[in-house]
């Protein structure tokens, strides 16, 4: 059943969440962030999109490159600021932020864009390509499968928001929008995973802008 308020849910959810959520988080990067990495010039622009914490991502990005995350969840957002003082972080629902066109040369979404209605994700790509101007990257984990909106009751102690397309139906929303497909791999959970559990997968896409 679709929660009447989500973006309230969720930011309730990781504002009661945040400590147990980061203590969670693996410290590292995954080495598939270097897919996007690897092709960006030091200095270069990057917009991290539901940024949480800055722990891992963020983090490692704000060494060589100028960082500007984005999150919904006033603690998270603090603990980004602690986390990463050579970042800049914003509290505000994503659908709410404008930056002027070809402001990044890249942007990066973890884990976030399914706390999202996912009515709202063709939109929010969109702005992401206008942020980006042409060539600019979007490496973003997105979902398999498409799911309906749901909740779950107990994400790291709190109730959560879920909602996605399936990878399908991405792809042909990013090329529609003038992104192509650079590379399409598979990423796990970002945390360590429990025994006896089954792992958690989501599609890994790194796509180019090119309008």
């Amino acid at each position: 059943m679709p929660h009447p308020n989500p973006k309230s849910l969720v930011r309730r959810g990781y504002d009661l969440c945040a400590a147990a959520y980061e203590a969670a988080r693996q410290t590292e990067p995954p080495p598939e962030l270097d897919l996007l990495t690897s092709r960006l010039p030091d200095g270069a622009r990057v917009l991290d999109i539901g940024c949480g914490a800055g722990v891992p991502i963020a983090r490692a990005l704000a060494g060589p490159f100028a960082v500007t995350g984005v999150d919904i969840s006033g603690e998270q957002t603090r603990r980004a600021r602690a986390n990463v003082p050579m970042g800049t972080f914003i509290q505000a629902d994503i659908m709410e932020v404008t930056f002027p066109p070809g402001s990044f040369d890249a942007a990066v979404a973890f884990y976030s864009l399914f706390h999202l209605p996912r009515e709202e994700h063709p939109e929010l790509l969109r702005r992401v390509g206008e942020w980006l101007g042409p060539g600019g990257y979007l490496l973003t984990t997105l979902s398999f499968q498409a799911e309906d909106a749901y909740t779950e009751d107990d994400f790291f102690g709190a109730t959560m928001y879920w909602s996605n397309y399936g990878l399908a139906d991405y792809r042909a929303i990013l090329e529609e929008l003038g992104f192509a497909i650079v590379e399409c791999t598979t990423l796990g959970g970002g945390h360590p995973e429990e025994a006896g559990e089954p792992p958690e997968r989501h599609p890994l896409v790194l796509a180019r802008s090119a309008r």
